[in-house]
């Protein structure tokens, strides 16, 4: 878990910091991080549309221009033809359900994340579909180790 929250420092998203590390028989086979597609500009230098709109977490995913984490990870582990069935996602955040959707349909077995989501209809298809979930702790001085103080993490103010 602490991996993907040091992917997460890699995430340029204005609102939220996401990191996920895709494991298979103990190794690390693939790593994502919420950010724009290759070549894009980055939101912390363009600027967030929903930020702009005041688009409340969980809302109107479509105006983002960024990939979340999830789908970071998978893309790169089908990049590289690296399979990932019968893997463990860890993610810093609960998978939102469009990512459910891409875990479930990986292959996936386990998701281990560390902070909830608003996102009923993801928690509802991960039990549909027999996904272990579990939730993970990680020390608020980690966090702060990785990230410093006062910054926008997870959609809130961290001390």
């Amino acid at each position: 878990m602490r991996i993907a929250f040091l992917a997460a420092t890699r995430s340029n998203c204005v609102r939220r910091k996401v990191g996920a590390v895709i494991v298979k028989d103990r190794r690390i086979i693939s790593t994502g991080y919420n950010g724009p597609p290759r070549g894009a500009l980055h939101c912390d230098d363009l600027g967030c549309l929903r930020e702009q709109l005041k688009v409340p977490s969980g809302e109107r995913r479509e105006l983002c221009r960024g990939l979340h984490a999830e789908q970071n990870a998978i893309i790169q582990a089908a990049y590289n033809g690296t399979a990932i069935n019968d893997s463990i996602i860890y993610v810093t955040t609960h998978p939102c359900s469009d990512c459910s959707k891409m875990i479930i349909n990986a292959g996936i077995k386990e998701i281990v994340f560390s902070e909830g989501y608003p996102d009923e209809l993801s928690e509802l298809m991960l039990i549909e579909s027999n996904i272990l979930t579990r939730q993970y702790d990680v020390s608020p001085e980690f966090k702060s180790l990785l990230f410093g103080t006062r910054i926008e993490l997870f959609g809130r103010e961290e001390d």
